[in-house]
């Protein structure tokens, strides 16, 4: 599996619920602005995930690609995207960017690096508008 590949499996997965099983063993997950800073190991992403996913006030509904950029390590891309999806308490559609920086290793995910607009992610749940 190629990193263009597995980000179209974490899509997927944002979108659909579906497990692919892309994570390698020895996964590492870094979310630098994020409540958890780093999370080690698949069984124990998969743990979280599932929890964090239960927990969403929002469905997602669409994951918009901006950009895939390919870099010189032909394991890393780093993609923009953005995450659509209905606020529960308000019905309403909001929406953030991110970026990420994924790592794939004899087909498995070894990383997953994602930087998040928190501020508009907080404003999106609490307010029901961003703008």
């Amino acid at each position: 599996m190629t990193p263009r590949e597995a980000f179209g499996k974490m899509r997927d997965y944002w979108l659909t619920g579906t497990e692919h099983y892309i994570w390698a063993p020895d996964l590492v997950v870094e979310t630098p602005f994020g409540a958890t800073k780093r999370i080690s190991g698949a069984e124990t992403f998969r743990e979280i995930a599932r929890a964090g996913r239960a927990a969403l006030p929002v469905t997602f509904t669409a994951c918009n690609t901006i950009a895939i950029h390919d870099t010189i390590d032909p394991e890393v891309i780093v993609v923009e995207y953005e995450l659509v999806g209905t606020v529960h308490a308000t019905g309403e559609e909001q929406s953030a960017q991110f970026i990420g920086v994924l790592r794939v290793r004899n087909g498995k995910v070894v990383l997953w690096r994602e930087y998040q607009d928190t501020a508009r992610i907080a404003a999106a749940l609490s307010q029901g508008s961003t703008d």
